[in-house]
């Protein structure tokens, strides 16, 4: 039998009935991206297995690392090839490492190769799939259409000028991408150099002059309107823990012209000013009715001499594990105090905080819509079969999972979608084998309703998002 066949990861008839019957054709809601909007107006295609699969992808770099391979291959001016051939002597080390299933699931499911990937098959496979990909099933919109993948919400820079996603929309009946604002550099203040740069941009992307904090929020404003109109139903936040401590407007309007003056702040200063600013954000979200998003918890660049070097996101960074409990209520509660409170999804990287997540969410849930804030799904160094089954596992005692909105890829490659089936198939075998066991009820229609609503209908409803062909004139 192939390593990747009909049942991989399902080890009872009822997780089989699960996944074969109400997941595994439900399309794809990605809600969570770093694909670009570009990519798909451009309709990219890729010249080798190298460019669709490893040019980006800090996961393989780091199991790579780990087995000893110079950078030359990783990050360096090897040719694409010989990089590919460094990735797959890497292979057959990384077995119990999500990489190893993720590898052979792709390999099956884009190209149909069931060969396990070493460097005896790393010729074979490299010929067979940089021929497939010449057609135009490989393209960016082939890849979306073969997936079934319904909706992408990329992670946009509030400067960005959102061509690209009008572009896709207004062409492509069956497929949207849909913009979401991450608006980080706006609190980035503990850097005056770089927020002040960023502040430039803001200005000619809105149009407006900014000389004052009034001005700042004003162009933040009219960069928000201009996502919504755009079909943005989606901000996003990439922060170690959340900024929870209150700061009026003139606090803050002193810090903005204190750093915009090219000074720095000390430490309270800027933890003050991004508590501002994200109470500010919060109330446009709710104002718009859409999902704040929250990933939370990424040590980021611990390697200094990496970040000199390389950059940053190229494979330095790791779980935090600042406590986040308190900061977390305390910024929801803020919003609900003043019926500020969006919609949200809350990501937790340390699974030790995985109840302080689920239960912080269970605080703030209301009668505007069930399953109001989201304990999201594994992110990051936890979207593998342990980590989801943690989540799920937490989600399910403190929650309803029934009213989970489901996974994500958060990726930067064209080869991810697969773990959108990889989260069904682990859901199904939970379930199942709950079924099974006698822990939940032997009734394929009531687990399998869930498992449908859990793979695309709950996020479809939660969201909002319009997807229709008159919304995109």
């Amino acid at each position: 039998m192939n390593f990747i066949h009909e049942n991989f990861l399902l080890e009872t008839e009822s997780a089989r009935r699960l996944y074969h019957d109400y997941a595994e054709d439900q399309p794809i809601f990605d809600f969570h991206s770093h694909l670009e909007a570009s990519e798909f107006a451009q309709n990219r295609r890729f010249r080798d297995l190298f460019e669709i699969w490893l040019e980006g992808d800090h996961y393989k770099w780091r199991a790579m690392r780990a087995n000893g391979v110079a950078e030359k291959y990783i990050t360096g001016d090897a040719s694409p090839h010989d990089k590919y051939l460094a990735w797959a002597r890497t292979v057959p080390f990384t077995l119990r490492n999500p990489l190893y299933h993720w590898t052979q699931l792709e390999l099956k499911r884009y190209f149909g190769i069931d060969d396990l990937m070493d460097e005896r098959s790393a010729e074979g496979i490299w010929k067979k799939a940089n021929a497939l990909l010449q057609s135009a099933d490989f393209s960016a919109l082939g890849i979306i259409k073969k997936f079934k993948v319904r909706v992408i919400c990329s992670s946009d820079d509030p400067c960005s000028s959102l061509e690209f996603h009008k572009q896709v929309n207004a062409s492509n009946p069956e497929f949207r991408v849909f913009p979401s604002f991450r608006p980080d550099p706006a609190l980035a203040v503990d850097a005056p150099e770089a927020f002040n740069a960023w502040v430039s941009r803001l200005e000619s992307t809105s149009g407006k002059s900014i000389s004052s904090l009034a001005e700042f929020l004003d162009a933040l404003k009219a960069r928000h309107d201009a996502f919504h109109a755009a079909g943005c139903r989606l901000s996003d936040h990439g922060l170690i823990y959340c900024h929870a401590n209150p700061c009026s407007e003139e606090r803050a309007k002193a810090i903005f012209a204190k750093v915009h003056a090219g000074q720095i702040p000390c430490p309270e200063e800027h933890d003050q000013f991004a508590s501002f600013m994200m109470i500010y954000f919060g109330r446009l979200d709710a104002e718009r009715n859409w999902v704040k998003q929250l990933h939370l918890g990424a040590l980021r660049s611990a390697n200094t001499r990496a970040l000199r070097e390389l950059g940053p996101n190229t494979g330095f960074d790791s779980v935090g594990d600042w406590p986040q409990a308190v900061l977390l209520n305390r910024y929801l509660d803020l919003l609900e105090n003043e019926n500020s409170l969006p919609k949200m999804v809350i990501y937790n990287l340390n699974p030790a905080e995985n109840y302080a997540f689920s239960t912080a969410a269970g605080n703030f849930q209301d009668e505007s819509i069930a399953g109001k804030i989201q304990f999201g799904s594994g992110w990051w160094f936890l979207d593998q079969k342990e980590g989801i089954e943690w989540q799920l596992n937490t989600l399910s005692a403190t929650g309803l999972l029934s009213r989970f909105v489901g996974m994500v890829t958060d990726s930067r490659s064209f080869m991810s979608f697969p773990r959108h089936e990889y989260f069904r198939r682990v859901l199904c075998n939970l379930l199942g084998n709950d079924m099974e066991k006698g822990l939940l009820p032997n009734d394929e229609v009531l687990i399998g309703t869930m498992v449908r609503n859990i793979s695309y209908k709950n996020a479809y409803d939660f969201f909002g998002l319009d997807l229709s062909a008159e919304a995109m004139k």
